[in-house]
């Protein structure tokens, strides 16, 4: 699912999903759940063999390892994903709005570049972009 374009995704999607703001939140959604997956799953992973046979010796629970031993180390690689999941949402919200829609950031750099209309198209640019960095920042 990660290897189709999400540009050939999208038109799927809003077929699916129709024309309103749910479609843009599955393709927002989409370009950030295989990144942070990936580094939960390694997060997750990173305890050594040598603190899960201490678990064992200590006749830990799952939930018990689960809490105590893989969610600590994951927690700063999920953030540090979910940062990155933040800019990237913008994008995938852009995406969804380049087809199927009449309003917004993508839309206005479609009809801006179709009309040949420089300043606006260099305003959404700069406007996504710092939306994508304040995202980011917080």
């Amino acid at each position: 699912f990660n290897t189709i374009p999400i540009l050939a995704l999208s038109p799927i999607i809003i077929l699916i999903f129709g024309l309103g703001m749910t479609p843009k939140i599955v393709i927002a959604a989409v370009i950030c759940f295989f990144p942070t997956l990936v580094n939960m799953i390694r997060g997750l992973d990173s305890a050594s063999s040598s603190e899960h046979e201490l678990f064992r010796v200590l006749s830990a629970t799952r939930s018990e390892i689960f809490w105590s031993l893989r969610l600590p180390p994951a927690l700063p690689m999920l953030f540090s994903s979910l940062r990155i999941a933040s800019a990237t949402a913008v994008i995938g919200a852009i995406v969804g709005e380049w087809i199927g829609s009449d309003k917004g950031l993508g839309a206005l750099i479609i009809q801006a570049s179709f009309n040949y209309q420089s300043d606006r198209l260099y305003a959404a640019i700069v406007l996504s972009s710092s939306l994508s960095i304040a995202l980011f920042i917080l």
